[in-house]
C-alpha cells in the first residue's frame, strides 16, 4: 500500500488490489475516510497512519456501494458510514451483495479476514449536498452511471478531487449492471468543471494524478462512450483486462 500527502489535510492511499483508492480528508479536530483500501494488513494499519499524522477519522464515507469501496470500517469499526442517497437505497435493495462479493475475492486471494463485513444502515447524504468537517465544508456530487449510484466528494480548500470510479488511468469507463452510457456522460459533464478547478485527483483505481492528466482522461473517456459500439480503447488502456471490460459494455448499451 502506498500512502502519499497532496496536501497538509489530503492523505491518498492506493492499495495494492486493483489500484483501489481510499483518501484521509482533515479539516480541524475532524477527518473522514472516502472509500477504503481492500487487504487485511492494509486496514489493519490506516489507523496508524491517521494517528500519526494526526487525522481523527470520525466518519466513513463510499463513493458507491461496489464492495471493495465499502471496507473503511474493517478500520474504523465505531465509525459511521455515510453515502448518497442512491448508495444507501442500493445497499438496501441489494442486501449482502456486497459480503458475497468479498467472500468471492477472499476465497480466490486466499485472503483471510478478522470478522466478516459488517455494513450497518448508511447515513443517507443530500447529493448535490456538503458535509461540514471542521470549519470547512466538502462538496458532494451525484456520480452515477458506472454504477446505479453513486457521489463524487470535493474538497475545496484543497482542491482535491475523489470522484469514485471516474477518470482512472488504468480503466476504461465501466459500465455494470443499472449503469447506463448516458448517465455515465452527464457525470463526466459534471465532474468536468471540478477537474478544472483542482490541483489533484484520486479516481477509484489508478492513485492520485494532477487535474491536467485527468482532464485528458476525461476527454478521453468522453470520446469512448460517445464511439460506442465502434469504439476502440485508449491506447494506454487496452490491456487483456481492459479489453474484457470493453466487451461487457457493449451489453449494456
Amino acid at each position: 500500500m502506498r500512502a502519499v500527502a497532496l496536501h497538509e489535510d489530503v492523505i491518498a492511499v492506493t492499495s495494492r488490489a486493483f489500484a483501489t483508492a481510499s483518501v484521509l480528508v482533515r479539516n480541524g479536530g475532524e477527518a473522514f475516510l472516502v472509500d477504503s483500501p481492500v487487504f487485511p494488513d492494509e486496514l489493519e494499519i490506516l489507523p496508524g497512519i491517521a494517528a500519526q499524522s494526526q487525522f481523527n477519522v470520525v466518519g466513513v464515507l463510499a463513493t458507491h456501494a461496489d464492495w471493495d469501496h465499502l471496507l473503511g470500517r474493517y478500520a474504523f469499526p465505531e465509525a459511521p458510514l455515510g453515502a448518497a442517497e442512491s448508495t444507501a437505497a442500493r445497499l438496501i435493495n441489494e442486501p449482502g451483495a456486497a459480503q458475497r462479493k468479498l467472500r468471492d475475492f477472499d476465497d480466490e486471494m486466499y485472503v483471510v479476514r478478522p470478522s466478516p463485513l459488517s455494513l450497518p444502515g448508511a447515513q443517507r447524504l443530500d447529493t448535490p449536498g456538503y458535509i461540514d468537517i471542521g470549519e470547512q465544508t466538502l462538496e458532494v456530487h451525484p456520480a452515477d452511471g458506472h454504477t446505479v449510484d453513486g457521489m463524487a466528494v470535493w474538497v475545496p480548500w484543497a482542491r482535491v478531487l475523489i470522484p469514485g470510479d471516474y477518470l482512472s488511468p488504468v480503466e476504461i469507463p465501466m459500465i455494470s449492471e443499472g449503469g447506463s452510457v448516458s448517465a455515465y456522460l452527464a457525470t463526466l459533464n459534471r465532474l468536468e468543471e471540478l477537474v478544472i478547478e483542482a490541483e489533484h485527483v484520486v479516481p477509484g483505481h489508478g492513485g492520485p494524478i494532477d487535474a491536467q492528466r485527468a482532464l485528458a482522461i476525461l476527454r478521453e473517456d468522453r470520446a469512448y462512450l460517445e464511439g460506442l459500439p465502434e469504439a476502440s480503447l485508449p491506447l494506454a488502456r487496452r490491456t487483456k483486462a481492459q479489453r474484457a471490460i470493453h466487451e461487457k459494455n457493449l451489453t449494456r448499451i
